[in-house]
């Protein structure tokens, strides 16, 4: 043990406060994961953090761009989403798992600064609450449907279901993913390959459908490459869900000679893998969605509603009271294991972003509930009738935001080494806002958004979304050359004579005391307080005490 408690006025001296920052030990709401708490194997956090896909808001997805553009136009836009979300996952998923910090933290040190990357955990916060609030809409959907439950308390219900089970953080949440994944997979996939099997007509009918109007007349629309944006569009909207998978592959264990092949298994598939299991559910959903069309009558009315879908099919197995039972099930299931990833990943979102503007920690609870009211108020305004609108305008953030972050990784760390290679989040060590990111997200995201309302023109607006991801890549390396990198780190040095990583390249979990809180944290966490203790000595303080720091005071100076 290193440091010393100081014998002057503590930055952090409100008891209300120093609970708080000891309450955030459990779940790390603001910091690096430490060795000391990750236990799990890969296995089990690359389970966890599948759980969390669970969601029926694929098949939603898919039915509804399929209707609008046809099966053509749908395949190849997810297929083109596939792409995206493969190749910008990767590094962001890389550094989660090696570095053991969730994507705020990345991406603080990844152009954008200790203050700048508030902009994106706005972003991320609005994708945690539109998707909780369109999962929230789906299992109220199968509550009406099983029990009678109006749509409007089905929301509260759905919603206000979820806040107990996200207070207890990482450990409760592993337990309730790995439990509840081989129920719903045996109910999700069995109905499909039934369906396959009884009815392989469906398959031709499936291809070569072309898209219904509002009033369910043939559209007859070939593949064309506006069609193909437009269905991609609404796809990318869940490019975000990377920093949801990264929120569990925080916590992977050290990789090791040992487990080697084990921890790239659970990176890969757990990180950018996500996607796999999302586009299969997005097939999947139209596929559901033509076979009520073409079969069942009024199916177009509720065509792009999961639990009708596997209603239908349930029924073609079993009596009706049976199959609608297990609907409800399925959908009950798949939207508390999605929407506990929801809440507890927009806590964090919203945790950060407040505490680092206002140096006050109010409890991630409080956030929880913040990001289920704004899901409600979404829910009771029917945002499921304009889905395609709302995911198309937010795929433009989110697009940008991933797709800079993952830039500046690939290209300005590992090819123009102009961004520091070792990711850094500390405050004190950054500056407070660097243009690389952070004028790259604003230009990506605000020209994508002018093409997405017609600004530029109707001929290109389907291609929003390439616009956000052509700047998204174009401008942080131009930007970066253009300020030589100085923006990226404020100090070199923290002030610690230990190595930051042991010898296999992994966080080191040497423990240094806190000056501020008198609980020791693991080095990476740590930083010199620019305080000295009532000796002169020199101490310590951690990221997490440093971030309510009202008075500055611990914050070292600037290096030359």
């Amino acid at each position: 043990m290193v440091g010393s408690k100081t014998g002057g006025k503590s930055a952090v001296a409100d008891p209300a406060e120093r609970t708080a920052l000891k309450e955030t030990l459990e779940d790390y709401t603001l910091r690096f994961a430490p060795r000391s708490y990750r236990k799990w194997g890969p296995a089990v956090v690359a389970t966890s953090a599948l759980g969390g896909i669970a969601y029926l808001a694929d098949f939603s997805i898919g039915a509804n761009i399929g209707i609008a553009n046809g099966t053509g136009n749908a395949l190849w836009g997810i297929l083109f989403f596939a792409i995206v979300v493969v190749i910008t996952g990767y590094p962001l998923a890389f550094y989660a798992a090696k570095y053991n910090i969730d994507l705020d933290l990345i991406t603080r040190g990844s152009g954008f600064g200790y203050y700048g990357s508030v902009l994106t955990n706005l972003i991320f916060a609005s994708f945690t609450f539109i998707f909780f609030a369109l999962e929230g809409s789906i299992m109220a959907q199968g509550l009406k449907l099983g029990l009678g439950i109006p749509l409007s308390i089905g929301y509260l219900v759905s919603s206000i279901l979820i806040i107990p089970l996200v207070i207890f953080g990482m450990k409760a949440l592993a337990k309730l993913q790995v439990w509840t994944t081989p129920l719903w997979l045996i109910m999700m996939v069995g109905p499909f390959l039934y369906l396959l099997v009884a009815h392989p007509d469906s398959v031709s009918t499936f291809l070569g459908f072309s898209g219904v109007d509002a009033d369910g007349h043939p559209l007859g629309k070939g593949v064309s490459f506006a069609g193909i944006m437009l269905a991609a569009g609404v796809c990318l909207s869940l490019i975000a869900q990377i920093a949801e998978q990264i929120d569990y592959l925080r916590f992977m264990p050290p990789k090791t000679p040992d487990n080697k092949r084990r921890w790239w298994t659970a990176v890969l598939l757990a990180g950018p893998g996500w996607v796999l299991f999302g586009a299969i559910k997005q097939v999947v959903g139209l596929f559901l969605a033509v076979y009520l069309i073409a079969n069942v009558s009024g199916g177009f009315g509720f065509a792009n509603q999961p639990v009708h879908q596997f209603l239908a099919i349930y029924e073609d197995m079993m009596p009706h009271w049976l199959a609608l039972t297990l609907a409800v099930v399925l959908v009950v299931i798949s939207q508390i294991k999605i929407n506990v990833t929801n809440a507890y990943s927009g806590s964090l979102a919203w945790t950060n972003s407040f505490t680092r503007v206002t140096k006050t920690y109010p409890g991630r609870l409080v956030f929880v509930i913040v990001n289920v009211g704004i899901a409600i108020i979404l829910m009771e305004a029917d945002m499921f009738s304009f889905l395609n609108s709302l995911l198309n305008f937010y795929a433009n953030c989110g697009i940008a935001w991933i797709v800079v972050v993952a830039t500046d990784i690939v290209v300005n760390k590992y090819l123009l080494k102009l961004s520091p290679m070792a990711p850094e989040f500390r405050r004190g060590m950054l500056y407070a806002v660097n243009p690389v990111g952070f004028v790259s997200v604003i230009v990506a995201a605000g020209a994508s958004i002018g093409v997405f309302f017609g600004l530029f023109g109707s001929a290109i607006e389907p291609y929003s979304p390439l616009v956000a991801a052509a700047l998204g890549v174009v401008l942080p390396p131009l930007i970066a050359v253009a300020t030589k990198g100085r923006y990226y780190l404020r100090r070199t040095d923290d002030g610690i004579d230990l190595p930051m990583y042991d010898e296999n390249g992994n966080p080191s979990d040497v423990k240094l005391l806190c000056c501020v809180t008198g609980v020791e944290f693991e080095r990476p966490d740590m930083i010199a307080s620019a305080v000295p203790g009532p000796d002169g000595e020199k101490q310590y303080i951690s990221s997490l005490a440093l971030s309510c720091d009202k008075t500055g005071e611990h914050v070292l100076p600037a290096q030359p």
